[in-house]
């Protein structure tokens, strides 16, 4: 959500770096990465280094009221064309629909930031005031397929390129915890400065620690091939490192997949294009890989797996699991059962 509904982050960032400011900023979501990345790089824009001693204030929600912060976002900058009033935790805040009188008439050479995070503001008076003031922004976590085209661009930012095996990997492993992610990717990036500038599955497993050989990727594609020997070895591997491969995320990337060779089984048109602009795949190899398993599980097979998938899930959360089963040996079992 922004300002005239179509501001982007980037969009923000763009006007941030050309010193286009809003009097105030509201940033929330269940995404925090988004909200640090803009309050980032409003502190890094507003202000040269020499007029951030006086001009640059920063609080918490937990410490401050309303009142406060109004007093601090009506002060006149010292010596400088603006100030800068950062408000983090803004949730913890009480009274926020207090903030409205201040809105109606902004102090111009005030920069006020909100981060509000772990969830949105509701309450629609107040968002409308923002808005008229400044700029709105929600960060919504990514959803799983959008994943692979965030790492990819991000690597491609830093100069760098990317294995689809490599992205895979942390994909399956990280999933949308993307300041984890980019923690990573940005550990990777100095790896390689003046070597190879190529992430690649083995540079993962020695820095990562996500192996490259047993993985929630390489279990799929055993799926996928029917390779039985190669699915149980997996999982072997699995059982010892519980901590690396917990079986939520491995269910949950087995549901995806089927569910999405359920979908396959209905688009008349089964080109390897069609395919992948209908599940929104990022390449012909992924594409790939639902033609194969479709040779492999037909579609009265790809409902019973689904929902055995939708069983096991339960089970790993202690529905219907009385005897308390171990998340490997459910594994084991459904595996069993998609496989035969």
């Amino acid at each position: 959500m922004a300002k005239k509904g179509s501001n982007t982050y980037l969009e923000i960032i763009s006007d941030i770096k050309k010193k286009n400011f809003k009097p105030v900023y509201f940033l929330m979501g269940e995404e925090s990465y988004y909200i640090d990345l803009i309050t980032d790089s409003i502190i890094d824009n507003a202000l040269d280094e020499t007029e951030r001693d006086f001009n640059q204030t920063i609080v918490y929600g937990i410490d401050v009221d309303i009142p406060t912060i109004i007093n601090a976002a009506k002060r006149y900058p010292m010596m400088a064309a603006r100030q800068l009033v950062v408000v983090k935790e803004a949730q913890m805040l009480k009274g926020l629909e207090d903030l409205q009188y201040y809105l109606q008439k902004p102090l111009m050479s005030t920069i006020l930031v909100f981060n509000y995070k772990n969830g949105s503001l509701k309450n629609k008076k107040l968002l409308a005031e923002l808005n008229s003031a400044g700029i709105v922004y929600e960060s919504k976590k990514l959803y799983d397929y959008q994943l692979p085209n965030f790492i990819t661009n991000y690597v491609a930012e830093k100069g760098l390129s990317i294995e689809q095996k490599a992205v895979a990997m942390l994909s399956d492993a990280i999933g949308s915890d993307l300041n984890r992610l980019t923690r990573e990717l940005e550990k990777l990036s100095i790896i390689l400065q003046g070597n190879a500038q190529r992430i690649t599955a083995e540079l993962i497993e020695s820095h990562i620690g996500i192996s490259k050989d047993f993985n929630n990727f390489e279990l799929l594609n055993a799926f996928i091939v029917k390779d039985i020997y190669k699915v149980n070895q997996i999982i072997d591997y699995f059982e010892k490192n519980p901590r690396s491969n917990p079986l939520i995320l491995t269910i949950s990337v087995l549901f995806n997949f089927y569910a999405n060779l359920m979908l396959v089984y209905y688009i008349q048109d089964k080109s390897e294009s069609n395919i992948m602009a209908e599940l929104k795949l990022r390449n012909i190899f992924q594409a790939r890989d639902y033609l194969t398993a479709m040779k492999n599980y037909n579609a009265y097979k790809c409902v019973n797996i689904i929902s055995y998938i939708r069983e096991y899930d339960a089970k790993s959360k202690g529905i219907e699991n009385a005897s308390g089963t171990t998340d490997a040996a459910l594994l084991k079992e459904l595996a069993y059962k998609i496989l035969h």
